[in-house]
């Protein structure tokens, strides 16, 4: 077994723990990153399987393993898994609380509990993922079917993107929404990885 770290993550946090290695200082001699599909955030029920399958073929070839993911709708199927291979993950229900922090997270919902969410990884690929994704795009009537008891897109900003801040707005009129915007940086991702390397996140972040 070596001394590294596995970090096991969603496709969609991949950018997010690229930058955040970086920054923390964590090398390739340190963590090995590797990522699920993104397009599981649509099917949780994948989650949980895979990450045992994975976590079942590399036992024993890291001393630590982080998995990126909260809760994320698997109904405890995850933390089974992770509970079977000594494995850690996000102490939050989803990406978003994790993002936010769960006490901002409160506040946003508890304002306004008729909120969708979007990161920066959902508004660059929206079309994809949500609104063809949904087949929105192929069945526009079905919008009221899916949004109709929502009233805001809130995007939770990892980074500050002038660009990214219309394409949100866009998909906010898209689905009839109101525009909400919260920059939030990368929230409690930072302290949870920073975790691989015993690293003071606030130092580095």
């Amino acid at each position: 077994m070596s001394g590294k770290c596995l970090i096991l993550a969603c496709g969609a946090l991949a950018a997010e723990v690229v930058a955040l290695r970086k920054q923390l200082g964590l090398g390739d001699g340190e963590t090995e990153l590797q990522c699920l599909p993104a397009e599981f955030h649509n099917t949780p029920s994948k989650i949980a399987p895979r990450v045992d399958e994975i976590l079942t073929e590399r036992r024993g070839e890291f001393e630590q393993v982080l998995v990126g993911y909260g809760e994320c709708g698997t109904g405890g199927a995850l933390d089974a898994v992770l509970a079977k291979h000594d494995a850690v993950r996000l102490p939050h229900a989803h990406c978003y609380e994790f993002y936010a922090g769960s006490a901002r997270f409160a506040d946003i919902t508890d304002a306004e509990i008729g909120s969708f969410f979007l990161t920066d990884y959902l508004v660059r690929n929206f079309d994809r993922l949500v609104f063809g994704g949904l087949g929105l795009d192929r069945f526009p009537h079905l919008r009221d079917s899916y949004f109709g008891n929502y009233r805001d897109l809130v995007y939770l900003a990892q980074t500050e993107s002038p660009a990214l801040q219309e394409q949100a707005r866009a998909a906010a009129e898209k689905l009839g929404l109101n525009y909400v915007y919260h920059r939030v940086g990368y929230g409690d991702l930072a302290p949870f990885l920073a975790k691989a390397g015993g690293k003071d996140a606030a130092a580095h972040v």
